[in-house]
């Protein structure tokens, strides 16, 4: 299998466009990133941890996300590979880079692969055990907001457990901050933001109902339901319905590299 086989379109945004249009069109083509051109140019790629990252920031004074333009958060973690490249190949320097991997032929971008593709097309086989993280990061909800912002950008991470009383009962993802700071910044005045920011806490914005799988569960089923549900990490429980994992797409992609 080659790269051409499973890569697909990006969907695409000018860097003039602004951060708020660009969380409206993550949101209506349910994507975690977008390709930024101008010109028919390549620029880089923007992802929702971009944003997090960008509407977060005190650097950027109280501007709304309507007045923040997309050139500001774009990014350049992608990997370019030719669209004959053996599939193999391919999950490795993905792995290797923690990137996706942009498609060229003769410098014309022609598709690219993210995990997305990857759990789509390929063949997984053992446990939910043998690929989750077992000490994953959790945080509580008590935490501020802002300090979440602050693990997903030194764990490279996306989401989180919410854990009360050593309970499940939650989940808060950078989708989830990326929002409440766009609305803080759209809604409050610009010199009461930093007092509001630090009083919102992750019980204000999280997301209970948590899918989760078993240990023993098999891993084309916990890529299925990942899948089915459009949802980039899965809580791993023991039946004493204790949490002893997590299992995301990058680390489904790193199992396959492996």
């Amino acid at each position: 299998m080659q790269v051409k086989d499973i890569m697909v379109q990006p969907t695409k945004i000018d860097k003039s466009d602004t951060i708020s249009h660009a969380l409206d069109v993550m949101e209506k083509n349910d994507t975690r990133r977008l390709l930024v051109t101008h010109d028919h140019n390549l620029l880089g790629v923007l992802t929702m941890r971009d944003l997090t990252k960008e509407l977060g920031s005190r650097k950027k004074g109280a501007k709304p996300a309507s007045s923040l333009h997309v050139a500001t958060a774009v990014s350049d973690n992608f990997v370019k590979v030719l669209p004959d490249t053996d599939i193999g190949d391919a999950m490795t320097l993905m792995a290797k880079n923690n990137s996706i991997l942009m498609v060229s032929d003769n410098e014309n971008i022609v598709g690219w692969i993210t995990p997305q593709e990857v759990l789509e097309n390929m063949k997984f086989v053992g446990y939910a055990a043998e690929v989750m993280n077992k000490k994953p990061v959790v945080v509580s909800p008590a935490d501020r907001v802002s300090h979440v912002r602050h693990l997903i950008l030194d764990n490279n991470m996306g989401r989180f457990p919410v854990i009360e009383n050593n309970k499940l009962i939650g989940m808060v993802t950078e989708q989830d901050i990326a929002k409440a700071m766009r609305a803080f910044r759209d809604v409050v005045a610009g010199n009461q933001q930093d007092s509001r920011i630090k009083n919102l806490i992750v019980e204000d914005i999280m997301k209970r109902g948590v899918e989760t799988v078993y240990s023993n569960a098999q891993i084309s089923d916990v890529v299925k339901m990942m899948l089915d549900k459009n949802i980039g990490g899965v809580p791993v429980m023991n039946l004493e319905e204790e949490l002893v994992g997590f299992i995301t797409r990058r680390s489904l992609v790193n199992t396959l590299s492996q």
